[in-house]
């Protein structure tokens, strides 16, 4: 068995420099704490652009205050959003077309991320020591409540089930998997494979992009992290019941049967081992599938334990979120099977062959 990588913090300083791409639409609310922990990286962070996607809440004069402090901070404004592409991936494509011909490094970051002080260092010293030159980190969840514990930790499982459990790099475009709240590359290599380009149809516009740069052979990795970077994706158990769900299905043009098999294999391995169980013990079920179901249902309980340290100050429901298998897989099969979707103010409609347009 392999070991698990991970990025471990690390304050040495590097000659390299990164551009920090930070797209938003009417994201005031969270933007202000993102921004300060931004700027408190060092001073190998070159730039830090704040793409605006034609914000309607202030976000403008927010990030010109902070521009003011801190000269590093740049606002672009990337309004409004060709009607050819989905919001953030045009957000990512204009920000990049805007980044210092000198950065030799991209971090695409979210509004709703913290970030650590050494969280650029670590990337940097991360890449010298693996030679992996494209990579997300898995981000450490604040819940909004005891609902939200019990149906994000089912959501997250859905993905270990898919992809494992992060810690390696791969370039099987069907294994690799991302998370765009942290995403690091290089400035050369983005451009070279077109990667934002080929997400502009996309609403898993962070799974697009590494399936393209796997496509053209790049290794991706995919990693945990001593504590660099939190978020917070949603603030109420409503959004994360009717957003999160909306990418899950990782719907795009890359998308085939061994997708489409992953996740119809969610029902079996993730969603029905419980019910069975318990339904089967009740009406008397043969030995076998009562082992069967118990079995599976030991290994949920293991990824239960694993997935646990994703979670700091994790509610007391979260150790019940299995009851919530069935009705997080039936949203996720739901959403992937859905043609039409609401995403920030725009709606889309999935074409054949597995793009999104806008109406």
């Amino acid at each position: 068995m392999s070991v698990k990588q991970r990025v471990e913090a690390s304050d040495t300083p590097s000659h390299e420099s990164v551009t920090i791409l930070l797209p938003v639409l009417n994201e005031l609310q969270r933007l202000a704490g993102c921004l300060e922990t931004l700027i408190a990286q060092p001073r190998e962070v070159r730039e830090i652009l704040v793409i605006d996607g034609g914000s309607s809440d202030g976000t403008q004069a927010l990030v010109d205050g902070f521009a003011m402090r801190d000269g590093r901070v740049r606002l672009v404004d990337a309004s409004p959003v060709d009607p050819e592409w989905t919001g953030k991936a045009w957000g990512l494509h204009r920000g990049l077309q805007q980044s210092a011909s000198q950065s030799d490094w991209i971090l695409c970051i979210d509004a709703d991320v913290r970030a650590a002080p050494q969280l650029v260092r670590s990337l940097l010293a991360h890449a010298r020591r693996t030679s992996i030159d494209n990579f997300s980190v898995a981000t450490l969840q604040h819940l909004s409540g005891w609902i939200d514990g019990l149906l994000h930790p089912a959501m997250l499982t859905t993905l270990i089930y898919r992809f494992g459990s992060p810690g390696a790099a791969t370039r099987d475009r069907h294994k690799v998997h991302a998370n765009g709240q942290c995403f690091f590359s290089r400035r050369e290599t983005l451009l070279r494979t077109g990667a934002f380009y080929a997400a502009r149809r996309s609403l898993c516009e962070d799974i697009t992009i590494v399936r393209r740069l796997a496509e053209c052979g790049e290794a991706v990795g995919f990693y945990e992290s001593d504590y660099l970077i939190t978020v917070k994706m949603y603030a109420h158990w409503r959004e994360t019941w009717n957003n999160w769900p909306r990418s899950l299905p990782m719907r795009d043009h890359y998308f085939a049967g061994r997708e489409a098999l992953g996740l119809i294999a969610l029902l079996p391995l993730q969603a029905l081992p419980l019910p069975t169980f318990v339904l089967g013990a009740f009406i008397g079920a043969p030995l076998w599938l009562l082992l069967l179901a118990g079995a599976l249902f030991s290994i949920r309980l293991g990824v239960l334990f694993g997935t646990a340290r994703a979670y700091p100050g994790r509610p007391w429901s979260y150790w019940l979120s299995p009851l919530c298998d069935l009705p997080v897989v039936l949203r996720v099969l739901y959403n992937a099977l859905k043609r039409q979707h609401r995403w920030r103010g725009r709606t889309y409609v999935r074409r054949r062959g597995g793009t999104f347009e806008p109406l």
